[in-house]
């Protein structure tokens, strides 16, 4: 009887992640579905900058989702839900890039730009416009673990500690090529820089 009742408290913004991670390991399909919700923008934004195409995210979200509802039960630290699907997509992430090792690789420079907020200074926004460019070429140019250790602590804030179990490093591996990472994008960016002021 108290299971019953337990089932048929609400599930809104304040309910706790252990919680849901519970009910929803016990075949709560709504509690899994507000887990959904509070993380597949994190995701799915992580599986962007790893993958660099929108749709192949897309495509990576949804996996990502599918293997973490099939693996639930063997999570056993509830309140890393956003770590533990994380590793997840990042798994997926390195698998989708294998795959697509041997298809013909599209042009970077032919891919769309995001709109940048408009800004009543045409010559401003094409300086900014320009300055993303420079950006994401040069976070493409990492190498793809790198890139995933330097996303995961500078977008999602994830801890150091929390990085190395992730990609299966050591800690100060992960503080080394967080560090060479953030070299390598201030000697890209600094040529551009100057052109702001």
């Amino acid at each position: 009887m108290l299971r019953l009742l337990a089932r048929k408290i609400p599930i809104d913004s304040a309910t706790p992640e252990e919680s849901l991670v519970e009910r929803a390991q016990g075949g709560e399909s709504e509690a899994f579905k507000a887990l959904f919700d509070r993380h597949v923008g994190s995701v799915r934004r992580f599986l962007r900058d790893v993958l660099r195409d929108g749709p192949t995210a897309d495509e990576a979200t949804q996996e990502t989702f599918v293997r973490a509802h099939a693996q639930l039960s063997k999570l056993e630290q509830r309140a890393r839900v956003k770590a533990w699907l994380l590793g997840i997509a990042r798994n997926v992430a390195f698998e989708h890039r294998r795959a697509r090792r041997d298809e013909v690789e599209l042009d970077d420079s032919e891919a769309p730009i995001e709109a940048v907020i408009p800004s009543p200074d045409p010559e401003r926004l094409l300086l900014d416009r320009e300055l993303e460019r420079q950006f994401d070429t040069a976070l493409g140019a990492l190498s793809a673990h790198r890139r995933a250790a330097l996303v995961l602590r500078l977008d999602h804030g994830l801890a150091y500690e929390e990085i190395a179990t992730l990609m299966g490093w050591t800690l100060p591996m992960v503080k080394n090529e967080i560090h060479r990472a953030r070299l390598k994008l201030r000697e890209a960016m600094l040529p551009h820089l100057g052109a702001r002021s």
